[in-house]
């Protein structure tokens, strides 16, 4: 993970790119992060972090994709947990509180 999260766990993420609606962006980014092809489901919430304002969504993984993911050129590692495991990772700032506020944290 690139400034200012190096060394917390984040989701994946990045920008939307001219010519580029959210649901393409999120297929791109998430490929070239973890090495997964998604199907991006519902909008589950926003978040501003100045001066960037966040869209996260829903994704299955695609008919086909690869089910475990790998970091890509910018993440250390990546990995799906369960809450035991997520609790146990030091996350970035803000991240818990956001996700739980969608009902998307890990299940127990």
């Amino acid at each position: 993970m690139n400034e200012p999260g190096r060394g917390r766990w984040s989701v994946p993420g990045g920008r939307v790119e001219p010519g580029e609606d959210d649901h393409a962006a999120v297929v791109r980014e998430l490929f070239e992060e973890t090495g997964l092809t998604v199907r991006p489901g519902r909008l589950v919430g926003t978040v501003t972090r100045a001066p960037y304002r966040i869209a996260d969504y829903l994704c299955d993984t695609a008919p086909g994709s690869p089910t475990t993911p790998h970091p890509g050129d910018d993440a250390d590692d990546a990995r799906f947990v369960d809450r035991a495991a997520y609790d146990a990772l030091p996350v970035v700032e803000g991240l818990t509180e956001t996700l739980a506020g969608w009902s998307c944290l890990p299940r127990r």
